[in-house]
């Protein structure tokens, strides 16, 4: 079912792109948007996930740089039956996180320092889980597709623009063509963003109680992180705004409920559906016995007091973070 909602989107936005073009250009105009998007959709498979680390500045980090976030990742992989995919660490004090990758082999997972600095390492366990759960559902390659293509379907907006000036256009409906291009381009990539459905996330979040084994701490984190959103600007994201339907929570704004334009589900609703999930018995003596928290309790030395070392620990060791 991904690889066919996958097909589906790059086919979406292959006729997308043909039918700006022929607004913008005509037939001529429709053959080099096809050009275009074909070769768009090659370049995003092999190197989106590429390209939107390199948006938010993210550096791989490994055992010597965060070693405790490290093993933290590798642990839940572990629960997950996943292979370790490889972590980054983006500078920034918003706390929040994402998955990238087109597979469960290529995958990389990729933590703000503010989420380090804010969450406590059960906290982080839950976040760091929902987005292995991502990767384990398939879900990020075609979030990662979408981030590249809807940030293209952008850019020909500012084409029609940038064509709408030249008297001598090939567009078959005139000027009225380039205006709905306009129009439409910016339109359709925020679109295509909601196309990808939310439903995802609600399924992350249980999968990633799952693996971690303590819905609540993911649902705690759920909550610091929509208040740190709220508060704390993301630049990064800002001039980025098609990336943000792949992280936890919508970097560009502090969204409390659902609606029609909105990338995530409301973070309450999310929280709810987490609460119900441990009052059913998750992380009590239910699915939690095979999860991150039961491993910690059977083998606490194996089991790092969090992304960052224990609270006495931090004090002595690591004042800011994994970062030193």
């Amino acid at each position: 079912m991904n690889y066919f909602r996958t097909a589906m989107l790059l086919a979406g936005m292959t006729a997308l792109f043909m039918g700006i073009g022929f607004m913008i250009g005509g037939q001529s105009g429709m053959v080099i948007a096809l050009v275009i998007a074909a070769a768009m959709n090659v370049f995003s498979y092999w190197n989106s996930d590429k390209m939107v680390l390199k948006m938010h500045n993210a550096q791989e980090a490994d055992e010597s740089t965060a070693p405790e976030l490290f093993r933290m990742i590798r642990q839940l992989s572990a629960n997950a039956g996943l292979p370790m995919p490889k972590v980054y660490l983006i500078n920034n004090p918003q706390p929040n996180a994402f998955a990238t990758g087109r597979n469960p082999e290529n995958a990389a997972v990729a933590a703000t320092t503010g989420l380090l600095d804010m969450l406590t390492m059960e906290e982080v366990a839950g976040v760091m889980a929902h987005e292995l759960a991502h990767v384990k559902n398939h879900d990020t390659l075609i979030m990662t597709i979408t981030a590249t293509l809807a940030g293209a379907i952008s850019m020909l907006g500012n084409f029609a623009f940038f064509f709408g000036g030249n008297r001598n256009n090939n567009s078959p409906f005139g000027f009225v063509g380039i205006l709905v291009a306009m129009i439409v381009a910016p339109m359709a990539a925020m679109l295509v963003q909601m196309a990808i459905s939310r439903t995802r996330e609600y399924a992350a979040d249980r999968m990633g109680a799952e693996i971690c084994g303590q819905p609540l701490w993911l649902a705690s984190a759920l909550g610091k992180i929509a208040g740190g959103v709220e508060h704390i600007h993301n630049p990064d994201a800002e001039h980025n705004p098609a990336t943000a339907h792949m992280f936890i929570i919508n970097p560009l704004s502090g969204e409390k409920m659902d609606n029609l334009f909105s990338t995530h589900p409301a973070t309450v609703n999310r929280i709810a559906e987490l609460q119900k999930l441990a009052n059913s018995g998750m992380g009590a003596g239910g699915m939690g016995n095979d999860g991150y928290a039961a491993r910690r309790d059977e083998h606490p030395e194996s089991v790092p007091a969090g992304p960052w070392g224990g609270v006495q620990q931090r004090e002595q060791k690591h004042p800011r973070g994994p970062w030193g």
